[in-house]
């Protein structure tokens, strides 16, 4: 009876020094790379996988990396930023409301996920040009990326703009297109965690349906292909260069 008892004794205290060992062998969740794609009409054509998603999953891995998409021709961007005045100082009655609607792709696909780095990707401005309203899209663009970082409760979002093409450069039909590719620049170039994309060679060629097309307001199938590339490396340079001076 004595031996049968050690036996049980050994066999339990052998199963609880093997214990740890599983429990250690068991790989700790991978932080993941978030990217946020928004805008509107020319960001609406931009398929993220045709070349942007392959593209980031080749360099960050296939399970590392979470793309969420939402976009509307069209639209101004007060429909994004809150607290969108306009150059008179007015605050529509209405503000933000594709941004809640974007952030409602956002947050279901990273609760309980822990993130290595978020960029936001915009490519939009064409409406605002229309409606001469780009004296404040600098403001715009600013604090639509203050209000995603705050949400995301990050001090560290990376952010990728889209410029407008030259597709008006005498605004003739859209009278700020100028002054709006310009505080994209300016936005841009203010901070070493921001970047702006070329689209200025993305007009020409065959569209969707196989139309040719020349200097055209939307951009070419091609082209939508290209913006995804770019869209994804001026994306990977940010989180290098943030990473490398960890």
């Amino acid at each position: 009876m004595k031996r049968n008892t050690f036996k049980l004794i050994a066999c339990a205290l052998a199963g609880v020094l093997f214990l740890p060992q599983s429990i250690h062998a068991e790989k700790k969740p991978t932080a993941k790379h978030l990217f946020v794609l928004s805008g509107q009409s020319n960001m609406q054509g931009h398929r993220p996988d045709e070349a942007f998603t392959p593209a980031v999953k080749a360099a960050l891995g296939d399970k590392n990396v979470i793309v969420v998409q939402d976009a509307l021709g069209g639209q101004p961007i007060q429909r994004w930023w809150k607290e969108w005045k306009s150059p008179e100082g007015k605050k529509p009655e209405s503000t933000g409301d594709l941004y809640y609607r974007l952030m409602s792709k956002v947050q279901p696909e990273i609760k309980g996920q822990k993130l290595a780095s978020v960029t936001f990707i915009w490519m939009q401005g064409e409406r605002d040009a229309k409606m001469r309203w780009g004296k404040v899209y600098e403001a715009s663009l600013r604090g639509l990326h203050k209000q995603l970082s705050k949400d995301l409760h990050r001090d560290d979002v990376n952010f990728v703009i889209g410029r407008l093409s030259d597709f008006d450069m005498k605004n003739s039909r859209y009278p700020h297109w100028t002054l709006v590719r310009e505080m994209q620049v300016m936005v841009a170039d203010s901070n070493p965690q921001f970047s702006w994309v070329n689209t200025d060679d993305l007009n020409d060629g065959l569209n969707r349906r196989g139309k040719k097309i020349k200097n055209d307001l939307h951009y070419s199938a091609e082209g939508y292909k290209t913006l995804g590339k770019r869209f994804a490396s001026n994306a990977l340079k940010l989180i290098q260069r943030r990473a490398s001076k960890k």
